[in-house]
């Protein structure tokens, strides 16, 4: 076990984004970006601590999630706003350049970066995303696909997502969880569901609370697009395609390796919209090998 320490950075005014750091302070550091409604201790910890040999590794909490501010209804912000957060974690921490891996929303996130501030950027990794571009995805035959032609969310995914969460209690709330998490799971390796109430239980003693905020959905989500910036990026990029993926099903992988420049493929097998036991060794390995490649 590597020696992890916390500490908060400032992201706006009153507003403060809980960090937590690990592996060598001298390591290549890489910061670790979750999706929408996530914690940073979405991000396993044996995954952490693999990829911590090898990095100073930084997790940490978006605004409005585990124990950051939760100032959405006092003070609302942009989509935009939480791609210029990653930036001040960055310069809060003293870190000028890092490796920057991201899952959801956070893959959506690290895009913006790569778009707008390549210079604190040494790698990107993007899992369970799209491609911030307009750019036709253009399929193995040549035909070309328009962007609002490629798959949707998978139905189970969007019904959940549709579902009102109310408040039955701690118990409840956490079947809840493990049950979101089989649906974004995709089905291709055995399900877990003691795996996924450990490590929501652990994410709900960390915040201090178990209601789940709607900020990244009621946030504008506008001014998003980076399709020139994404076509012209020249940091080396590391898109993972994930078969069982239920969000962003394949082929937006292959579309995001086409639309981001300096991109290529890795498949994790069996992997979906989930970070299971299964998949957090080869996942990390890719990972590693990539970033070493850029560095």
């Amino acid at each position: 076990m590597h020696q992890a320490h916390q500490r908060f950075v400032a992201a706006a005014p009153g507003v403060r984004l809980w960090t937590d750091q690990r592996g060598p302070a001298d390591a290549p550091p890489l910061l670790l970006v979750m999706g929408a409604q996530a914690s940073g201790l979405g991000w396993p910890e044996p995954f952490v601590d693999a990829l911590a040999v090898q990095h100073r590794v930084i997790r940490y909490d978006h605004r409005d999630t585990g124990r950051s501010t939760w100032s959405f209804d006092e003070q609302p912000y942009r989509i935009t706003d939480l791609a210029s957060d990653i930036v001040r974690v960055l310069d809060g921490l003293g870190v000028e350049r890092a490796h920057l891996v991201g899952l959801s929303l956070g893959g959506m996130l690290t895009q913006l970066v790569l778009a707008d501030h390549p210079d604190r950027v040494l790698s990107a990794t993007l899992m369970g995303t799209n491609a911030l571009s307009t750019t036709p995805y253009t399929r193995p035959d040549g035909v070309r696909v328009p962007v609002a032609d490629l798959p949707g969310i998978a139905p189970e995914v969007l019904e959940m997502w549709a579902r009102p969460v109310e408040d039955h209690g701690l118990e409840a709330e956490l079947d809840r969880r493990v049950e979101h998490w089989r649906v974004l799971s995709g089905g291709q390796l055995p399900f877990d569901p003691g795996h996924y109430r450990a490590l929501e239980r652990r994410i709900i003693e960390h915040t201090g609370r178990y209601d789940v905020s709607t900020a990244p959905a009621r946030a504008d989500h506008s001014g998003m697009l980076r399709t020139e910036a994404l076509a012209a990026n020249r940091i080396p990029t590391l898109v993972v395609n994930a078969p069982a993926e239920p969000v962003f099903p394949p082929p937006h992988p292959h579309h995001l390796a086409q639309a981001v420049g300096h991109a290529h493929l890795v498949e994790i097998p069996g992997m979906g919209h989930a970070l299971p036991p299964a998949v957090q060794g080869p996942l990390a390995e890719a990972i590693l090998a990539h970033t070493a490649k850029a560095g």
